[in-house]
């Protein structure tokens, strides 16, 4: 599976919309969205830093990490 991006829940929480979230972190509304969707292959770390200090919260409370059922070890 991966990575699951659990921005969608974390600015649910906070009530903030992705209009004012994308504004306040630099970033466009499209980006935005396609982090929050997980079609993104990379996030910057300052991009996650500001998310993370505009939402008051941790990146392990926008990211979480599944094991894939398919994979062999």
């Amino acid at each position: 599976m991966g990575i699951i991006v659990r921005l969608d829940v974390m600015m649910a929480r906070r009530k903030m919309r992705g209009r004012d979230l994308a504004a306040q972190v630099g970033i466009t509304e499209a980006n935005l969205s396609l982090l929050k969707s997980g079609k993104v292959k990379g996030v910057r770390f300052s991009t996650l830093a500001r998310i993370c200090e505009i939402l008051d919260c941790q990146p392990g409370d926008l990211l979480e990490w599944v094991p894939d059922e398919n994979a062999s070890r």
